[in-house]
């Protein structure tokens, strides 16, 4: 079995030691270094490169959860970001999400939820839990959908209102069949949706598809 390789970012080191440890019970993970801030973790992301998950706490000294993420993606735009906070407040969420968080967990989840949450981004490429859906649902109802949906999010919804098949889609847009459903997973995630039919109702209802 492949490990899946995290990094630990949090300022307290009772609650980083404490979920290093919790984690480290889970045998599909493999935790590669822990990090005290943004800034330290600057300094060891560069000797790990193979890390693919960031657990990121938002409030931290010097460099805090919302730059270092933003950092992160314009580094290592392939390493998925999960943040983790005491707040559940809606922007707190929005910040995170537009720094590039992948996804978006309280640090009152067990420790299985963590573990699920790793392996649905790594997969997916998303993962908010049910909670955090319905805050971000009623925070970005006032603001343009293209903030929180990527470029080629967006040329999938473009193409969910043909006639054409996932399949095709994949042919069309040069890419997996499997990278098509995580476009469609994803915004289903973001956007708090279940079918091809609501995808394309909220697109054209937000001007996301030309008609």
């Amino acid at each position: 079995m492949q490990q899946i390789k995290i990094a630990l970012v949090d300022d307290h080191t009772l609650f980083r030691s404490g979920l290093a440890s919790l984690l480290s019970e889970f045998d599909e993970l493999a935790i590669v270094f822990e990090a005290v801030n943004g800034a330290d973790l600057q300094t060891k992301i560069s000797r790990h490169e193979d890390v693919q998950v960031v657990l990121m706490d938002i409030n931290m000294p010097v460099i805090d959860g919302f730059t270092a993420t933003k950092w992160m993606k314009e580094n290592y735009p392939h390493i998925y970001i999960l943040a983790l906070s005491m707040f559940e407040d809606e922007k707190s969420i929005i910040n995170m999400i537009k720094a590039g968080a992948n996804g978006y967990l309280l640090k009152e989840s067990k420790s299985s939820e963590v573990l699920f949450a790793i392996k649905t981004m790594t997969e997916k490429g998303f993962y908010i839990n049910e909670l955090v859906s319905g805050r971000l649902l009623v925070s970005v109802k006032n603001e343009h959908p293209t903030q929180i949906l990527t470029e080629k999010e967006l040329t999938f919804l473009q193409h969910c209102s043909t006639e054409l098949t996932y399949k095709e889609i994949a042919a069309l847009m040069n890419v997996s069949p499997r990278t098509v459903d995580n476009y469609r997973e994803s915004l289903f995630a973001k956007l708090n949706l279940k079918s091809r039919t609501g995808l394309v109702v909220y697109g054209i209802k937000n001007d996301l598809i030309k008609i």
